[in-house]
């Protein structure tokens, strides 16, 4: 009588959607960051109603990029393994 083979599984790793939307957000929001720190001016902030709107997104988007990845980190998608042919 055939043993049932268990299925196996591996993590998906870089193919992870989580991890693409990371890095993208993670992209943006430090380059806003940055634009928050080091090129605003009091005219950009004037026009904002007094809120460094670049600083204050940026910043969100990078808690946004560590909760994705640790949301990756977490709980990785788990894709079967394909049996080899010969099996």
């Amino acid at each position: 009588m055939a043993t049932p083979t268990p299925n196996r599984t591996r993590r998906a790793g870089a193919f992870d959607i989580r991890l693409v939307i990371a890095l993208l957000t993670g992209v943006y929001g430090i380059v806003l960051t940055v634009m928050g720190i080091g090129f605003t001016d009091d005219a950009d902030i004037a026009k904002s109603g007094g809120i460094n709107i670049n600083l204050w997104g940026g910043i969100g988007m990078l808690v946004f990029t560590a909760l994705f990845v640790l949301w990756a980190l977490v709980r990785p998608l788990r894709v079967p393994e394909e049996p080899p042919a010969g099996e």
